[in-house]
């Protein structure tokens, strides 16, 4: 299986930036300010008055948002993860709580960018896991790291231009994208656990490494108006990639492969009520909390 090594992500981080990998826009004046989450949920920003009209850009993935793209699955036509975004935008449009906007047109400029996950060092594809005065969690190093890039001017200009077609003064930004969590020890037994999203929590073998984060396959997003501003964000993780205690203490991470989307597709959440499928209850509780309609969350 493929795995991750810190030291060879550095050395790659420095060609992928150097190519414009991941390009995002600034978090100063994106309009929610960062945050730093212990625990689900994983929200900022103020909460928007129900009734509000809302439209929706097209959901898709975004490669290499926190690490080098050749670790992440490919998204095209054809594959698990090609797939998966096509169910995801079949499933928030039957939702019917927002307008389809910009359906058959390639967005222009950068997008606004929701990052969230292990606060990063210097390099933007290792976790940063120091502890005390010098860091930016307030001396707890488990806590993740919320914010979003502030989009480009030509593509805020193209996304009012789509939002006033549609008389909606805010829409729904949302992408597919890995990330990294830090793995919990509770309990006696010492428990491992991960902190997926919303009432969801998924145990981890004991055997898992506790040193190493995991790579999480999630969905993000932004609730943002026709200045470019955003007024919500959140995330909510959906699958776990495990990586073993001796791989962990080599520093190794296993990454998200085809296979874990594929799997992920038909995934049900055994603890809520008819048993809905890992991914839908992930996109129902994201848009919920984005758009102020409660009503729609399954928790």
């Amino acid at each position: 299986m493929p795995s991750r090594l810190h030291i060879a992500a550095r050395l790659i981080a420095i060609v992928a930036l150097a190519s414009g990998c991941a390009t995002t826009g600034a978090t100063f004046r994106s309009g929610v300010g960062d945050s730093y989450p212990l625990s689900p949920p994983y929200y900022a920003g103020k909460v928007v008055a129900p009734g509000t009209p809302v439209g929706f850009f097209p959901i898709t993935f975004q490669r290499g948002a926190t690490q080098p793209e050749n670790f992440d699955p490919k998204s095209e036509a054809g594959t698990p993860l090609g797939a998966l975004v096509a169910d995801m935008n079949r499933f928030l449009d039957s939702l019917a709580v927002a307008k389809p906007l910009a359906v058959n047109l390639v967005a222009a400029g950068t997008p606004p960018n929701v990052e969230f996950g292990c606060v990063r060092t210097t390099s933007p594809f290792d976790c940063d896991e120091r502890d005390g005065e010098g860091s930016p969690r307030g001396g707890d190093p488990r806590k993740l790291r919320l914010a979003v890039g502030r989009p480009s001017d030509e593509w805020t200009t193209w996304a009012a231009s789509a939002m006033s077609g549609a008389a909606v003064p805010n829409a729904l930004s949302i992408t597919v994208e890995i990330s990294d969590y830090y793995i919990r020890q509770t309990g006696i037994s010492g428990r491992k656990k991960v902190d997926l999203g919303t009432g969801y929590t998924v145990s981890l073998p004991w055997m898992t490494g506790l040193d190493t984060p995991v790579s999480v396959l999630q969905v993000t997003g932004a609730l943002m108006n026709s200045d470019g501003d955003a007024l919500r964000i959140g995330a909510e993780g959906m699958v776990a990639r495990r990586t073993g205690l001796i791989a962990g203490s080599f520093g190794a991470q296993r990454v998200v492969t085809d296979d874990d989307v594929e799997q992920l597709r038909s995934a049900r959440r055994t603890d809520l009520p008819g048993q809905p499928l890992v991914w839908q209850v992930a996109l129902r509780n994201l848009v919920a909390e984005l758009t102020g309609r409660p009503e729609l969350a399954m928790r």
